[in-house]
């Protein structure tokens, strides 16, 4: 079993950054690849980026691409996700997820999750 707390959530302004960290619990963190998502009130989760178990690969949804950035350090059990150039509507709450193995950016095939960090971008 894995567990899964984020944090480094706040209020920015638009166009400055933030850095979220996940921080995983549990034997064999590093074969799980690991998503990052959002939701606000009355919307579904929203797919944001995936790193693959090794961190060899990221992929990333088109609204944030080329803005934030995923990575792990496999031996701290911990993901990142780099965020820059925040817009307000990037403003939800931001979980991580594991999924064993293959990584995926539909949500209910994750395995893991974190309790979610809210991330607040005024204009």
């Amino acid at each position: 079993q894995v567990q899964l707390v984020e944090s480094g959530g706040g209020l920015v302004q638009a166009g400055g950054s933030l850095r979220l960290s996940c921080a995983g619990s549990g034997r064999a963190f590093s074969r799980y690849s690991m998503g990052w998502f959002r939701q606000t009130p009355g919307k579904e989760r929203e797919f944001v980026g995936f790193i693959t178990s090794s961190g060899g690969s990221t992929y990333y949804a088109d609204s944030v691409k080329g803005r934030f950035t995923i990575s792990r350090d496999n031996a701290k059990n911990t993901v990142y996700l780099q965020m820059n150039s925040l817009k307000p509507e990037d403003t939800a709450v931001y979980y991580c997820a594991a999924k064993w193995r293959d990584a995926s950016a539909t949500y209910d095939r994750y395995d893991y999750w974190g309790q979610g960090t809210q991330v607040t971008v005024s204009s």
